[in-house]
């Protein structure tokens, strides 16, 4: 799994890139088939804007992205609507307390 992290417009400091990609990788926990991980941090207009980028297996991406004054902050607000999008998406793919139509319970299986 691989962390790539761009800025635009700017640099980060060493503390905010270590703390960007450890703070990242803590999105496998919430879905194993990330295959690649993908930050740009854009710093215009006194403003910093993170897009966030996460490649699944089977063609699942998912795209967040945050603007505030600092780069930290604005990644701390992506990754927050990162992880509610993947645990609304595992939600979706894993429905175990789907119930069966009414058809299929009252119909009588020796009939």
């Amino acid at each position: 799994m691989q962390v790539a992290i761009t800025s635009r417009h700017g640099t980060l400091s060493p503390s905010a890139h270590d703390y960007i990609s450890g703070k990242a990788e803590k999105i496998l926990t919430f879905h194993d088939r990330i295959t690649a991980i993908g930050i740009t941090v854009d710093f215009t207009g006194g403003r910093s804007k993170v897009e966030l980028l996460v490649d699944a297996e089977h063609k699942h991406n998912f795209v967040a992205s945050e603007q505030a004054d600092d780069a930290v902050a604005a990644f701390d607000l992506a990754l927050h609507k990162m992880e509610q999008q993947i645990r609304k998406y595992k939600e979706r793919i894993q429905d175990h307390k789907h119930t069966p139509p009414v058809s299929e319970i009252t119909r009588d299986p020796n009939s």
